[in-house]
């Protein structure tokens, strides 16, 4: 699957049950291989995100691209560790 830049940035993101998690807020690139690493989320869904907490999204997970973008898998809850 290839997708611009374009394509991703704002999109809203669902996951496999069609739950929205987020807007793409980020784009993550690996420059060294120019690849789309992944996609970041800035405020998440709280109940599927502790607290609505950031995230980033390996681009692996994604299943579809278009007027929002479809996750592959996505886990129930994700608990947010304190910072270290």
């Amino acid at each position: 699957m290839e997708a611009t830049l374009s394509q991703i940035a704002g999109r809203t993101v669902y996951n496999h049950q069609g739950i929205e998690i987020g807007k793409v807020s980020d784009v993550i690139i690996d420059f060294d291989r120019s690849l789309i690493y992944g996609i970041y989320i800035d405020e998440t869904n709280s109940q599927l995100v502790e607290n609505g907490a950031p995230i980033s999204i390996p681009y692996r997970l994604i299943k579809a691209i278009g007027d929002v973008i479809l996750l592959k898998g996505f886990p129930p809850f994700i608990r947010v560790s304190p910072p270290k």
